[in-house]
């Protein structure tokens, strides 16, 4: 059961900006970049100005930036290998951050990269070597953690999505990875190429796999210089889908950390580990979740190449989850 929040008339007026704040961020007309993320403040609001104490919102790794500086005390990212980037000043970041995580919200996903078997190659490479005219699906948001990622490839293979364009391909620009306009494609052969995450949203993998699609791999060297920028290699077994028969080797897209700077006060972080295990009945958890101990250790769908925040640390060791 979770912990019973306080039933005074100040915690009921909190909980009420909370589910009005929630469905305006909420609204899914509000696109990417527009305003749906949110910055939770805990405070003094006992006098002429609000006295922000805790600031935790949600956005993008951008916000690492604020978070060191001190603008915010913790932000919540998808995925973990963003905030690796953060930790070793790699990828989009020029230098390390002092960055440490809180917990990391379970969540077990892949970036798979989809090609119609009438391309007739094997690796990302091999189709690029080709300069084909493809119709290509991807999401719309170009700020979204899957185009950086993107981006980050395709300049290590020398090309960028310009490139792209001038060998002829179009591309259908979709919300969610499963996004039935994707989906639809795929089962009506109008498209080519698929590169994204969320492989369980609607299933939209295991139907391209069904509908003569096949992924394909990134070279050993193209590997290795992504998991040098903060990536994890990993494999999708098969059977893993119905429609999934053999291993594929790819990127892993798991693990969204609620981060912190290494200077935010123990007993801060501390507490905040404390609250979310607290209030585990109420968190929406993705299916597969293991307990309040997971958020704080190394799993298939919590990946953990940043060190906890010692206080988190602590109150992880002090409750038996860390040994």
């Amino acid at each position: 059961m979770p912990e019973p929040l306080p039933s005074g008339a100040n915690f009921i007026r909190s909980k009420t900006l909370w589910e009005a704040g929630l469905h305006v961020a909420g609204n899914p007309a509000t696109p990417y970049g527009g305003n749906r993320d949110m910055c939770i403040v805990v405070g003094s609001g006992s006098g002429e100005d609000f006295k922000p104490w805790l600031r935790m919102a949600t956005g993008s790794i951008l916000l690492a930036h604020a978070v060191t500086k001190g603008t915010v005390e913790m932000a919540f990212v998808n995925p973990s290998g963003l905030l690796t980037q953060a930790y070793r000043g790699t990828g989009v970041f020029s230098e390390p951050l002092p960055v440490r995580i809180v917990a990391n919200y379970p969540s077990w996903d892949r970036c798979v990269f989809m090609v119609h078997k009438r391309m007739g190659v094997s690796t990302l490479g091999e189709l690029f070597a080709k300069k084909p005219k493809m119709r290509i699906s991807i999401r719309e948001e170009v700020a979204h953690s899957i185009r950086i990622l993107s981006d980050q490839l395709y300049s290590l293979y020398g090309i960028s999505m310009d490139d792209l364009r001038s060998w002829g391909c179009t591309f259908q620009e979709v919300g969610p990875p499963g996004d039935m306009r994707r989906v639809n494609a795929i089962k009506n052969q109008e498209i080519d190429m698929v590169w994204d995450e969320g492989i369980i949203n609607n299933l939209w993998f295991d139907v391209a796999l069904e509908h003569d699609m096949l992924p394909i791999v990134l070279e050993p060297e193209i590997f290795d210089k992504m998991t040098a920028l903060g990536w994890r290699k990993v494999t999708v077994p098969a059977g893993t889908y119905p429609h999934h028969t053999k291993d594929y080797e790819c990127i892993d897209f798991s693990g969204w950390p609620i981060y912190t700077r290494e200077s935010l006060p123990d007993d801060v972080a501390y507490d905040v580990a404390g609250a979310l295990a607290a209030r585990v009945a109420e968190v929406p958890w993705e299916s597969g979740f293991q307990g309040a101990g997971q958020i704080g250790t190394e799993t298939d769908a919590t990946p953990m190449d940043v060190p906890l925040h010692p206080g988190a640390e602590r109150w992880y060791r002090d409750n038996g989850y860390i040994k």
